[in-house]
């Protein structure tokens, strides 16, 4: 949790400075290193921390409904460009990571 603290409170710091605009244009432009976006950089790093922290918590039916919710959101938009082999694939990963 304190590294989110610490990211949001960098974030408030620059927006707060007047750099909103050069912020969001660097979060959304790309990091020089990885040719990525610095937002899906950071959501791919704190998403799974963040579940890992939140999920337990939650009540077992609405923990159920969201693991439900979170993974047809991912098949639909990370699948979008697979071919049927790929998303078949895809799937058979995640059986096997699941099953592990």
């Amino acid at each position: 949790m304190g590294v989110m603290d610490k990211i949001m409170g960098v974030m408030v710091g620059r927006m707060s400075k007047g750099g909103k605009e050069e912020m969001m244009s660097k979060m959304m432009g790309g990091d020089q290193g990885t040719g990525m976006p610095m937002m899906p950089q950071m959501m791919m790093s704190m998403m799974p921390q963040c579940l890992k922290i939140m999920l337990p918590n939650m009540p077992k039916e609405k923990r159920i409904d969201f693991v439900l919710e979170i993974v047809a959101t991912l098949m639909e938009h990370g699948c979008a460009d697979m071919s049927n082999k790929e998303k078949a694939d895809l799937v058979a990963k995640m059986i096997d990571k699941v099953n592990a």
